[in-house]
């Protein structure tokens, strides 16, 4: 599924649904794409990307919890690749890191600065809630598997995003209902409806929701 040539391929990808408690109730951490980028332009979504070949070695000071890595366990790339990724990206576009302290002897050269600080990718504060592969006729697509993060695992200041690429623009911090404002892609406004229910304490989490869009049938499942 994955390829480097097509760039229409179906590629795999993490992204990190970030939560805090603010005064005004949960939020959410959100950023703009670029006007210019060739998958949604100038649409706010999660921070999230393609897994890279190398995400599959990179070491875990814990991993995902049981439930979530065995729902995972029957896919390509595997749990522990799905979470790097996830760490990896939300690292890359807004500088916050899950990491717990930790040596790490030799680490890729783009987890350099990641364990300059110490720190060793922490997996055990994601919880994989969605899943969603992108329909055909797009320039880009992915198969996406979205992880809710609570703030509370984050190392470091949680206002401060000087450490990011610029593949994300206006970082902040979003209520819920304030988020369902922005200029959102229809998956992610789907997200954002089922991340809010989780954090908000309504029960639905016997399954994870999968819009599976791999053909030209587009079908919604469940992954118990």
């Amino acid at each position: 599924m994955t390829g480097t040539g097509d760039k229409t391929a179906i590629r795999h990808a993490a992204t990190v649904v970030l939560v805090r408690t603010g005064n005004d109730g949960p939020q959410v951490l959100m950023g703009q794409r670029g006007a210019t980028a060739a998958f949604m332009p100038d649409k706010f979504v999660f921070p999230g990307g393609a897994v890279d070949t190398t995400d599959a070695e990179i070491p875990l000071a814990r991993p995902l919890a049981g439930r979530c890595a065995a729902r995972l366990s029957h896919d390509a790339p595997g749990p522990n690749a799905l979470a790097a990724a996830a760490i990896r990206e939300l690292w890359e576009e807004t500088g916050l890191m899950l990491g717990r302290a930790g040596d790490w002897p030799n680490p890729p050269a783009d987890w350099a600065r990641f364990s300059a600080h110490g720190l060793v990718p922490d997996a055990s504060g994601l919880r994989y809630i969605f899943r969603a592969i992108t329909p055909p006729g797009r320039p880009r697509r992915f198969d996406a598997r979205f992880f809710l993060a609570d703030a509370q695992h984050v190392t470091g200041d949680l206002d401060d995003f000087s450490s990011a690429c610029d593949e994300l623009a206006h970082l902040h911090w979003v209520p819920f209902a304030q988020a369902r404002k922005l200029n959102l892609p229809f998956i992610t406004e789907v997200v954002l409806a089922e991340a809010h229910a989780l954090v908000t304490g309504e029960d639905i989490s016997g399954s994870v929701p999968f819009f599976d869009n791999s053909t030209n049938l587009s079908c919604f499942r469940r992954i118990a």
